[in-house]
């Protein structure tokens, strides 16, 4: 049997499976020093149902395959507004755009470090302007 990896590893594998089905806003945030709920929450846009459902089925997927584990709860997959896989260690929330932003999950957890989703591999994620002045990032897309 294939060893569970990290949870940051699984937040990443998260990550760039979300960007793999053309997820925006990808923020990883380290929340465990603030909250016993995970370590790590892995938080994307997606344009619609049908997206937010790949989404979730690539993550699913890859935290399979590479991580080695697999979701204990999962919902709001039958709305499609706003679907979370949690994992434990690590909780993923997909949005639409009009839910991420009614909610803004990120700035409920802002004192919480970010992880670049560079460390994944993913090098031309898409940004809105709010998430990337989350994310303190320049005008060119660096942090």
């Amino acid at each position: 049997m294939t060893e569970e990896a990290s949870a940051r590893d699984c937040a990443l594998i998260a990550a760039k499976a979300a960007d793999a089905k053309k997820a925006s806003d990808i923020v990883i945030q380290e929340v465990g020093a603030i909250t016993s709920m995970a370590d790590y929450f892995v938080i994307a846009t997606a344009a619609n149902n049908r997206q937010v459902d790949a989404v979730v089925d690539e993550v699913e997927k890859q935290l399979r395959e590479q991580g080695n584990i697999k979701p204990i709860g999962r919902e709001g997959l039958d709305e499609g507004v706003w679907a979370l896989l949690d994992y434990g260690t690590v909780v993923v929330h997909v949005f639409q755009p009009e839910a991420r932003d009614y909610y803004r999950l990120e700035d409920l957890w802002n004192d919480c470090p970010t992880i670049d989703i560079a460390e994944a591999g993913v090098t031309d994620a898409v940004y809105s302007e709010r998430i990337a002045r989350f994310l303190g990032m320049q005008e060119d897309g660096n942090r």
